[in-house]
């Protein structure tokens, strides 16, 4: 197995000048990074192949041409121009949080980052609705809305280190999915820049029927068919009361029949969180209920009264009927104390082969996946860690969150195996019916299965991408689609 390091790159670097100048009388010189040192550090985002790269001085991609920073619509929309007049490719970039490799350049890109486009613009108490710049920090955005009452609903671990362009682009989910749903679900408008320079405004209505959303071509979209400048959400008063609850189960079935029936029932708490054994075991192995019942579910129940006590009795009595039985609360505190923390880095910083991959499926699916999926990966590497939660749930079914960790061992060891256990859980979701990303995106890394995931759709994500940007100038060989001509192999073994 062969990479590009780090090094080899920064011996043959050069930085083209007229573009720096030309780029720079946009949005200024101080906000075109062009150093070899800025523009690597923009050369992945937290795809956990790319850190495994990084960590053995070597790179997953490239590193970009440039960093351009606007700070405005129209910086952005002249700065496109720019760069299909110059026939340059363009990844848009938040905060580099995604896990899939959606901002990693391939070759001969230029970054256009958003960070500077940090500002809510307006809230409406009337219409319930915020409108904030794509920029700005997930954090920020939820701190000034609660200061203000309110709550976004979308809440994602990766908040502190995210931006709000970053969930429409990634079409992401917060921890709170259950009630206020994902960000498809929030977003009621937004603004963009088209790969022209054109640019595109969704007016913020409650509904319409004028045909195929033009809204939804843009979420999810990661960046390939649009620059996302603006976004206006629904929002919501902050909760008087967030009650949790820590329930022990006896079974691991019985804990998915609670989630279903729950949803189902057309209640909608908070926050529902179920862990497989293993997870369950390093949660609550100090407490004696789960020696005798020992599956962890979690819930929270939020709102004003009455109508969070109805819910919640409504909800503790399912799981009673289902041999679910309430415990000490203290997982609840520390699960919550600590909602926001990315784990992963530890486990890189001390050698390990640490991913997580999310999926999708249906309730009635979920228990032979859950076990066709384990076994694979135990066959793959015995002894491997493999553990799994189910923390967003719908009346139909729920993302299957799993964390697979492989020990310190030789990279050349290592990838391969990390190929295959990629390999065995996204051919395995779509053989039971499931979607192989939940809310992480597709990015790069997903672009393997994305033809058996969407079948024809594909091509007409492809058609659509050829006539709005015929130069494939914008993020060019993400979501499976077509790359550029100077794309960079990305070999994932």
């Amino acid at each position: 197995m062969t990479a590009t390091t780090i090094a080899a790159v920064r011996e043959t670097d050069r930085v083209d000048e007229s573009l720096v100048s030309a780029f720079g009388a946009i949005v200024g010189n101080a906000n075109v990074l062009a150093s070899f040192d800025q523009r690597l550090g923009y050369a992945r985002d937290r795809l956990p192949f790319a850190v495994f790269r990084e960590r053995a001085g070597a790179l997953a991609g490239a590193v970009p041409r440039l960093v351009v920073r606007p700070a405005n619509e129209d910086e952005i929309i002249r700065t496109v121009q720019l760069a299909k007049a110059r026939n340059v490719p363009i990844i848009p970039y938040g905060n580099g949080s995604g896990v899939l490799g959606g901002a990693i350049p391939l070759g001969g890109e230029i970054m256009l980052d958003t960070r500077r486009l940090d500002k809510i613009i307006s809230i409406n108490p009337t219409d319930a609705v915020v409108t904030v710049q794509a920029g700005m920090n997930g954090a920020n955005f939820e701190r000034q809305l609660n200061e203000a009452g309110y709550t976004s609903g979308h809440l994602p671990q990766s908040i502190e280190i995210s931006t709000v362009g970053g969930w429409l682009a990634c079409r992401g989910g917060g921890q709170a999915s259950s009630r206020y749903g994902k960000i498809e679900d929030i977003v009621v408008g937004l603004k963009a820049v088209l790969p022209d320079g054109t640019p595109l405004e969704v007016r913020p209505v409650a509904r319409r029927s004028v045909g195929p959303s033009i809204r939804d071509l843009m979420i999810g979209s990661e960046g390939a068919f649009g620059v996302i400048t603006e976004a206006t959400l629904r929002i919501w008063r902050k909760p008087e009361i967030e009650r949790g609850v820590v329930l022990a189960f006896p079974t691991q079935q019985a804990a998915w029949d609670c989630a279903r029936l729950i949803m189902q029932a057309e209640l909608r708490p908070a926050i529902v969180r179920l862990y497989d054994r293993v997870e369950s075991d390093e949660r609550t192995k100090d407490i004696a209920l789960f020696k005798t019942k020992p599956y962890l579910a979690m819930m929270m129940f939020s709102g004003s009264e009455p109508l969070v006590t109805a819910e919640q009795d409504m909800a503790l009595a399912i799981a009673k009927d289902l041999g679910g039985e309430i415990g000490p609360d203290a997982p609840f505190h520390h699960w919550k104390e600590n909602r926001y923390v990315a784990y992963s880095q530890k486990w890189h910083d001390a050698g390990y082969f640490n991913d997580t991959i999310e999926v999708t499926g249906n309730w009635s699916a979920i228990p032979a996946l859950y076990e066709a999926i384990g076994n694979a990966v135990r066959k793959i590497y015995p002894g491997i860690h493999f553990g799994a939660h189910w923390s967003h749930v719908y009346p139909e079914g729920a993302c299957q969150y799993m964390t697979i960790r492989l020990p310190s061992m030789a990279d050349d060891v290592a990838l391969p195996i990390h190929a295959r256990l990629w390999d065995a859980v996204q051919e395995l979701t779509l053989d039971h019916g499931g979607s192989i990303a939940h809310h992480h995106g597709a990015g790069l890394f997903r672009n393997p299965w994305m033809q058996r995931e969407l079948g024809a759709g594909l091509n007409v994500l492809q058609t659509i991408k050829d006539a709005l940007d015929p130069a494939n100038l914008l993020n060019p060989g993400k979501l499976g689609l077509r790359a550029g001509p100077n794309a960079k192999d990305i070999r994932r073994d």
